[in-house]
């Protein structure tokens, strides 16, 4: 039996709801173009989001910002999970009023198991009354309860966040540490198009040395090698979860051709584009 991708969402549909396994991501990553929150029921497994490993199990609750790429590298038999997954244009509607620190310290704390049933009522709330109006298909008003159901839940989440994490967690402890995060994001944001360090000091109106200085004290890591692993990683999963031709993947991730998106590539990795996709695929 094939492997379905639950998170593409049909040309009709703003949201799903549903419950899996995510068998369709344990062979190799993908990216999740739309935002999932997901808790898990049943099992456990060792995930992978973007460059961060969690380790998920009953109670955990997932949030999969739009275009996070999601890899489980192992699981058990019995995982189970309920999910609610909207259009990117539904999460940022849902979301906008938050101040974008909150939604990048979610992208960066993307799972947490909970232990008192007080932490995870919302996301409970969220997967009861969410299965009740995905089932409603004649509801005039579907989409827009879908969108302010998600919203409550950010909110709450919010709240949450705020009281359990002091705002130098949230935002950084001092002016190094929020460039930092303020610079995490914007990788996460532009490293597919954007490779040099200078448009990321230019966006942060830092020069170049000073946020290597940043990266390399707060992140223990070269700016340039930071923005290398995220587009690296962009890079591998189009190579693998997509049929693009090395073209247009030179095309859409800005390089000027296929030849120095090709030396770029094995680089970086030992192989050729073509020999990764050959033997990864």
């Amino acid at each position: 039996m094939m492997k379905k991708d639950v998170f593409i969402l049909a040309p009709t549909e703003n949201f799903a709801v549903g419950n899996d396994d995510l068998s369709f991501y344990r062979d190799q990553p993908h990216k999740v173009t739309n935002g999932v929150l997901m808790f898990c029921h049943e099992g456990e497994a060792d995930i992978t989001i973007d460059l961060t490993h969690y380790h998920i199990c009953k109670n955990t609750s997932i949030i999969l910002i739009p275009n996070s790429i999601l890899h489980v590298e192992k699981a058990s038999e019995n995982l189970n999970l309920h999910y609610f997954c909207c259009s990117q244009e539904m999460f940022q509607s849902a979301s906008f009023r938050l101040p974008p620190a909150f939604i990048h310290f979610l992208k960066e704390n993307s799972c947490h198991t909970h232990a008192d049933i007080k932490t995870y009522s919302s996301i409970a709330g969220l997967t009861t009354a969410s299965q009740a109006i995905y089932r409603d298909k004649e509801n005039c008003f579907r989409d827009t309860i879908a969108q302010n159901l998600l919203q409550i839940f950010f909110f709450d989440t919010y709240d949450k966040v705020q009281r359990l994490f002091t705002p130098e967690q949230i935002e950084g402890s001092d002016r190094k540490d929020k460039l930092f995060k303020k610079f995490m994001h914007l990788v996460h944001t532009y490293c597919c198009t954007h490779h040099e360090v200078s448009f990321f000091a230019q966006q942060l109106c830092i020069s170049t040395r000073y946020l290597s200085t940043i990266a390399q004290q707060v992140g223990g890591k070269a700016a340039k090698e930071i923005i290398d692993q995220y587009l690296l990683l962009e890079l591998k999963v189009a190579l693998q979860s997509t049929d693009l031709s090395l073209k247009e993947i030179a095309d859409k991730y800005g390089f000027p051709d296929q030849s120095l998106f090709g030396r770029y590539f094995k680089r970086h990795t030992g192989l050729s584009p073509k020999d990764f996709r050959n033997q990864y695929s």
